[in-house]
């Protein structure tokens, strides 16, 4: 995918803040003093009275977004996931969740391909523990196109949305002139027959190149792209899986409590189905080079190939 545009959705992230800054008035951005690395820094630029720097204080950076929400504007507090979920989870929950104001978290640098910072803060939580927060929206954007319609929907969406946006460039596949987001639908990205894989985030490119593969080796795979972890979309889940009788889910998110769990918990309820998770397992991550360090984890199509090929195998 040399040849390919690429775009890390976190700079999509600051693009479309200060691109639809005109377009809403009461749009305000926070950020924890890294406004270079989430990118909000270009909306300061150009928005400076609608920008805060709140410091290195999440945890109140998140209480001031919640207070500013109760005046009816609509606050984006920016950070990176391993402190927006992690370090502030308990102001997102009781401040922002449980009253449900119209927040928006945008959180960068999130999974794996953090890379060199290493296990500290490479978050690979954020997504399960935000979707036990009661009445909040989860999104998980693919390529810079959907990460730009995200981010006007959580502007159109009224309650609290959490973001989850990547530090490392992905591959832009969605044609900006065609593409519609909605939230909480699936994109049934290519058809199939012999396994549906269901994937999120950066992993999405990495399922349509496997399915290419697959499709040379005799192996007919649907690929779905799920932007939206919660809610989720349970009717193209469901679709696939009956047509399928196999799935397989790929995060770069761990296997506990994210796409994968959220997908069992539906498969489970309404058509149970054999159920290959990719992800990180149980394990923290190390320092190193994105690119290698998804590679090694087995976020990559080659390692998508090799279980699709083993799960419709001993289908």
């Amino acid at each position: 995918m040399a040849d390919v545009k690429k775009i890390a959705t976190r700079e999509s992230y600051g693009n479309a803040l200060t691109e639809l800054g005109d377009k809403y008035k009461d749009l305000v951005v926070l950020d924890a003093d890294l406004a270079a690395a989430t990118k909000t820094g270009i909306f300061k630029k150009k928005f400076p009275d609608r920008f805060f720097d709140c410091g290195i204080a999440e945890s109140n950076m998140m209480s001031v977004a919640a207070g500013i929400a109760a005046t009816g504007k609509i606050p984006f507090a920016s950070t990176f996931a391993m402190f927006a979920a992690g370090r502030a989870f308990e102001q997102v929950r009781n401040s922002i969740g449980y009253p449900h104001l119209n927040v928006k978290i945008g959180a960068t640098h999130a999974g794996i391909s953090v890379g060199e910072d290493g296990a500290t803060h490479q978050c690979n939580e954020d997504i399960a523990l935000m979707r036990t927060i009661p009445g909040m929206t989860v999104i998980n954007p693919a390529d810079d196109v959907e990460a730009r319609a995200a981010v006007e929907a959580a502007i159109l969406h009224q309650g609290p949305v959490y973001m989850h946006f990547g530090r490392l460039a992905a591959p832009v596949f969605n044609d900006p002139d065609t593409y519609k987001f909605e939230l909480g639908k699936g994109v049934q990205i290519r058809e199939g027959k012999d396994i549906a894989i269901f994937a999120t985030g950066l992993m999405v490119a990495e399922a349509i190149e496997a399915a290419k593969v697959l499709a040379d080796k005799g192996i007919d795979a649907a690929v779905i792209n799920i932007h939206t972890i919660k809610p989720i979309d349970e009717e193209i889940i469901i679709k696939n899986a009956a047509r399928c009788g196999l799935v397989l889910t790929v995060e770069e998110h761990s296997i506990i409590g994210g796409l994968g769990s959220t997908v069992a918990d539906v498969l489970s309820q309404n058509c149970p189905t054999k159920l290959v998770k990719i992800g990180v397992n149980d394990e923290f991550g190390h320092s190193g080079p994105a690119v290698d360090l998804l590679r090694q984890f087995g976020l990559c199509a080659d390692n998508i190939i090799a279980k699709a090929e083993a799960a419709v195998k001993s289908k």
